[in-house]
């Protein structure tokens, strides 16, 4: 793997280059073993250079943001995964928001309050990344990013870039062209939001926020919703009337405040939280005959 490093020799000044890096520091869930090499690349990093030079050095990639929805094996990743966090930068054009891949959900929601736009504020709390939101088409409380994305710019393996507008995104629940065509990697999207009241936007953001500590199990590592809503269900209430709120499986555990999260209640490991969704989906196909389709990407 010399090889990489030889590669990645004209971009050192522009990312942070790191050996063996625990990637339990890189998700939400703190689970994951290490990283070969870890890239955090920043705002002015040439990415689609980057993963050109990986791309010819035929070392396997992987492209994470916040790590928010994530779930790394315990043997952890042999190749080389390329951190966006770095790539942040936001700007403000009427009622238009450009954001690098990077940027934390919070922040954008943060900057729309700041200039009284709405139409973001059900991503205010989404602990994920831009990139990552655009990819999974991320939404919560009858919000979804396929509401706000005008257009997206993305790079291939070989890097070459690209971009997409409106309904050329594919977007439905939790899906988007991305998804479908993963060598595609989000650099950067703009979304359209509208004009509003301040006061309005920081009382919706409140009242969600409200909504999500009373609800879900802030307090603990996870990955927000494990499971994906099944056609006319809700994934929590499937797992609970299978009695499963609660269950345990080593230190990863079925929430008891909210049965669609599934965390680390402390010492977790992949193989743990592993186990214990195969046994909420295999219990849940036997009572009610419903495949749960697994929301989180394992790598």
């Amino acid at each position: 793997m010399e090889r990489v490093k030889t590669a990645l020799a004209p971009y050192i000044d522009t990312i942070e280059l790191l050996e063996h890096e625990p990637m339990s520091r890189h998700t939400t869930f703190q689970i994951g073993g290490p990283a070969r090499y870890f890239i955090r690349v920043g705002p002015d990093t040439p990415v689609g250079a980057v993963l050109a030079a990986l791309h010819r050095a035929e070392a396997p990639v992987a492209v994470i943001g916040r790590g928010s929805n994530l779930l790394v094996r315990d043997e952890g990743i042999a190749g080389v995964v390329v951190c966006m966090l770095g790539a942040c930068r936001i700007s403000v054009d009427g009622v238009q928001i450009c954001a690098q891949s990077g940027a934390a959900l919070s922040q954008i929601a943060a900057a729309a309050l700041a200039n009284g736009l709405t139409g973001l504020e059900f991503a205010a709390g989404i602990p994920g990344s831009l990139g990552g939101a655009v990819f999974m088409n991320a939404g919560a409380y009858d919000g979804a990013m396929a509401d706000v994305v005008a257009s997206s710019r993305y790079v291939l393996p070989d890097g070459t870039e690209g971009s997409l507008s409106g309904a050329a995104h594919g977007f439905a629940y939790r899906e988007s062209v991305y998804r479908m065509h993963p060598e595609r990697r989000v650099l950067s999207a703009c979304l359209t939001l509208r004009r509003g009241s301040p006061e309005e936007i920081r009382a919706r953001m409140d009242e969600l926020a409200a909504r999500r500590r009373e609800k879900q199990p802030l307090e603990y590592p996870s990955a927000g919703s494990t499971f994906q809503r099944p056609a006319g269900h809700f994934a929590g209430q499937l797992i609970e009337g299978c009695g499963l709120k609660g269950y345990a499986v080593g230190g990863a555990q079925v929430s008891e405040k909210h049965a669609g999260f599934l965390i680390n209640r402390g010492g977790a490991t992949a193989d743990d939280m592993l186990r214990l969704i195969e046994t909420v989906r295999a219990r849940v196909l036997s009572a009610y005959g419903i495949e749960l389709q697994c929301e989180v990407q394992i790598l």
